[in-house]
């Protein structure tokens, strides 16, 4: 049996991609960051930097908004992709430089928003070369009063596309209301 349930172009994707804002071009070839460059500030009871693993942790309460998108989670974990000894040269001065970012991990009570769309689950995954977020562990993405439930949520970026799976004991919902139609007098 498949796992995979739903496709979720069939409801009209203009639903949960940012109308507009996100800085993400399908034509061009060069990948874009997902706020076109606009700093990401993070805030956190604890931040722990560890240069051979090219990696930050912020935990407890931790918080990261770029522009008007907003990350909240017990725990963000930044990953780069710079090797040991060139990290080690660097040190923590190029934090936060999306060039060499290669993904964000939010774990625990994850709430990410952006305007009036929220995706809600215990984990997602920024991959910032594929362009694409995963969200899993109960993930429930909401706008306008449509809801999508599933075990796993992928949003493709730069296809304006995102696919919803379930599991073998739990298929995926969603309910969907349809936008009235204004009629000429």
């Amino acid at each position: 049996m498949r796992r995979l349930v739903a496709v979720i172009l069939i409801i009209g994707w203009r639903l949960f991609l940012p109308s507009g804002t996100l800085d993400v071009r399908a034509a061009d070839s060069n990948k874009q960051s997902l706020a076109g460059g606009q700093p990401i500030e993070i805030s956190a009871d604890r931040l722990e930097a560890y240069e051979e693993k090219r990696m930050i942790i912020f935990s407890g309460h931790a918080v990261a908004t770029q522009a008007e998108r907003v990350i909240k989670a017990d725990k963000i974990i930044i990953y780069y992709k710079k090797d040991k000894s060139e990290a080690a040269r660097e040190g923590l001065k190029n934090v936060g430089k999306t060039g060499d970012l290669d993904r964000i991990e939010a774990q625990g009570q994850v709430f990410v928003s952006q305007g009036d769309r929220i995706v809600t689950g215990e984990k997602a995954v920024y991959y910032q070369d594929a362009q694409k977020i995963v969200m899993t562990g109960d993930a429930v993405m909401k706008q306008a009063g449509n809801i999508v439930r599933g075990d796993k949520i992928e949003v493709f970026l730069n296809e304006n596309k995102g696919v919803v799976e379930g599991s073998d004991s739990k298929k995926v919902k969603a309910t969907i209301f349809p936008v009235e139609k204004k009629t000429a007098p």
